[in-house]
């Protein structure tokens, strides 16, 4: 659960009344016919052919009005209690609704919840112009998930009063002017009602929907007519932006995920976790607050012809939402297929030889399939690239071989399997069980080996699906060593159902299901799913962390196993990793490199456990001071670790926007340390093999792996 949700609002008077406001009229939102047809052709596909069976019935209906309202009051800032009582009458219900496709319910409570944002957009339109306070020394509650809902009105104006107080203390520290902070904070306030009139059913027909198959398992969702063409063009990594996926959370566009290749991963200034609250056009447009807007209509604002620039305000996960914003300038571009590309390079350790060890860094899974079915000599795949490259560093004398797969979402699935088959013999690489119980595998058939020699494997959390098989894989048969993070934990299938297929008239428009439909296994028997592929060696930045990857969801399907396939393992005699792990420990343990991405570690842990802001303006100074000064501490005891001249104030941190050659030489010394402790393990491995300690590598007996 994050503990961030700022609708960041706020303000603080103890004298003044609340300005009295009229209130706005609201227009009635009702199903559409095509919402009956859409909801029972899901209800129907959930129940035949989704993964997990889960019957629709009262107890069913319970999860899902509980989840419909988190979705739309995450924060429990809308809603009172009297709300909530008043909704209960529907606890047992909402499944008869569902199988007869009665949206009626659902709209019922959406409209209330409409009420509801226009009454806080009245209240913080009322105390905006007021005076306030900032010498008081309070506090604002930053996660209310967990909290009772408000009693009264009155409970909710006390916790918007602070909300509003601190959007202007927000803006206050990012040194705004009256005049401006009154601009900025009525549009925003006003952008909630306006966004409430524009309102269509086709948006609270969603909202519902996607709470009902969310309450089943998160990876099954609903897309209206206009989202499912938003989801091909991301599919096909045709958009031209900037290369991110966005998400809401509560009010705020977090950054979900950083795509391989695109503008925003190559200008290393955005990450995974990041909050964007501005967008502007070009280098001299003017900043549009985005705080409180839909997602689809940020994407809009931040999409845009190949070559244009757009610059973006953001909150750095490093900082947390109470933190300095930093405004970064980013070229907008289509996904780069040659920066998704496999990618070779090499690491000289020394010693008496210097040890070479060659790195192959994948950022996704990818395969040209329309070069394939046209029967293309030269099509790209991230297996026909690797093998390039595995040829091109033997030639080079490498001594041992790491695949870099940190952050490597995924991607397609018979690459992963095609690739395994570079290291092993033949045999099984992934086994797939369906809802019915069917389970079948994906093989490797080649016998042929393109590289026999050591072997590394570096993930960490970001490293998902087909990442994860791979690793798996190769941790299974032995024929490597995994070194870095647990991985996502993102094990299973997922296929795209188009509903108007089912109908037959075709412009009725009844969107998408992305349907959960199977599940990974290990060759060993063991899932992917939820625990994700356990390093055999892990990084000290590896944390047990429930908020990590599938594990963050409440509901996600839970780690499973089934009986191992048929496989041969190969085998060392004895790996002994509990030296190499020893070994290991005793140099992070002294490696500066390490204790700064432990210490940034620490630093994201505690923004992310944050529950409370103070409205104290000296406090929030002072806390924003201490960040800044032990961030760039951090930065230059790193810097002088690695002989580099610490960065002068001019050059500021690696937050800002233009970065200087100072700092692009610290982002490539942060890049290198996981790879360099890596090459130092391999190099562990290879010496004990030289002096026999290790057996040279050999296949086992054929037989299933026993567990």
């Amino acid at each position: 659960m994050f503990k961030y949700s700022l609708l960041l609002l706020l303000f603080f008077c103890l004298t003044t009344p609340l300005l009295a406001t009229s209130p706005t009229p609201l227009t009635p939102l009702e199903p559409l016919p095509q919402h009956s047809i859409s909801t029972r052709l899901i209800t129907q596909f959930i129940d035949g052919e989704h993964y997990r069976q889960v019957e629709l019935n009262d107890q069913q209906s319970k999860e899902i009005l509980k989840k419909y309202l988190t979705t739309l009051d995450p924060n429990r800032s809308f809603f009172t209690q009297q709300d909530i009582a008043s909704f209960e009458r529907y606890q047992l219900t909402l499944d008869d609704a569902l199988k007869s496709g009665d949206m009626s319910p659902a709209f019922t409570i959406f409209q209330r919840y409409n009420q509801r944002r226009i009454e806080r957009a009245d209240y913080a339109l009322a105390r905006l112009p007021q005076v306030f306070d900032f010498t008081v020394d309070e506090v604002l509650e930053l996660d209310r998930s967990e909290s009772a809902w408000a009693n009264n009105r009155a409970a909710l104006d006390e916790i918007w009063r602070k909300r509003v107080k601190n959007d202007v203390l927000n803006l206050m520290l990012a040194k705004k002017e009256g005049d401006d902070i009154q601009q900025v904070l009525s549009k925003r306030y006003q952008r909630i009602k306006s966004h409430v009139a524009q309102t269509e059913a086709e948006d609270a027909y969603e909202y519902f929907i996607n709470a009902y198959l969310r309450s089943i398992e998160p990876h099954t969702s609903y897309f209206s007519p206009r989202n499912s063409e938003n989801f091909k063009i991301n599919m096909s990594l045709s958009l031209e932006g900037i290369g991110a996926v966005l998400r809401l959370k509560d009010d705020l566009t977090m950054v979900q995920k950083i795509i391989p290749g695109g503008p925003a991963d190559l200008s290393q200034k955005i990450h995974a976790k990041d909050y964007i609250t501005g967008v502007a056009q070009g280098e001299t447009g003017a900043m549009e607050d985005v705080v409180g807007w839909r997602l689809d209509d940020v994407v809009d604002l931040i999409r845009g012809p190949k070559g244009s620039i757009v610059r973006l305000q953001l909150q750095p996960k490093t900082s947390g939402l109470d933190g300095p914003s930093k405004t970064i300038t980013l070229t907008r571009n289509k996904i780069k297929l040659e920066e998704q590309q496999a990618k070779k390079s090499i690491i000289e350790l020394p010693g008496d030889p210097k040890k070479k060890i060659g790195i192959i860094t994948i950022p996704t899974f990818y395969m040209d399939f329309e070069g394939y079915r046209r029967g293309d000599d030269d099509y790209r795949s991230t297996t026909r690239d690797t093998l390039v490259l595995i040829k091109e560093l033997q030639q080079q004398g490498i001594d041992g071989l790491i695949i870099d797969l940190r952050n490597n979402g995924g991607g397609s699935l018979p690459e992963s399997v095609s690739l395994t088959g570079l290291f092993i013999k033949k045999g099984p690489v992934v086994q797939i069980r369906h809802g019915d119980g069917r389970i079948k595998s994906d093989d490797d058939t080649d016998a042929a080996i393109a590289y026999l020699g050591p072997l590394a494997v570096l993930v960490n959390r970001y490293s998902a699906s087909a990442s994860e098989i791979f690793a798996g894989a190769i941790q299974d048969y032995g024929r490597g060593v995994i070194v870095g993070e647990p991985t996502y934990g993102k094990g299973t299938v997922q296929t795209i159902v188009d509903l108007n297929r089912y109908v037959r008239s075709k412009e009725l428009g009844l969107g998408q299901l992305k349907l959960t439909m199977a599940q990974f296994f290990r060759v060993n028997g063991d899932s992917t799913q939820h625990r994700g592929v356990i390093p055999d060696i892990q990084f000290p930045t590896a944390e047990e962390n429930a908020k990590q990857g599938e594990r963050a969801y409440e509901n996600a399907l839970p780690w499973a196993n089934i009986a191992p396939a048929q496989f041969t393992p190969y085998h060392q005699d004895e790996w002994r990793l509990d030296n190499i792990t020893h070994q290991h420990q005793q140099r992070v343990a002294t490696d500066l490199g390490f204790e700064f991405l432990l210490a940034q570690a620490e630093q994201r842990h505690m923004m992310e456990e944050k529950t409370s802001i103070t409205l104290l303006e000296t406090q929030r100074k002072t806390e924003r001071k201490s960040l800044k000064e032990s961030q760039d501490q951090r930065i230059n005891d790193f810097r002088v670790s690695q002989g580099l001249a610490p960065l002068k104030d001019e050059d500021e941190t690696l937050d800002d926007d233009d970065v200087s050659e100072e700092q692009e030489s610290t982002f490539d010394a942060l890049k290198m340390i996981e790879l360099h402790e890596t090459a130092a393990i391999l190099s562990d491995i290879i010496e004990m093999q030289q002096n026999n300690t290790l057996s040279k590598l050999v296949e086992m007996p054929a037989q299933p792996l026993l567990k």
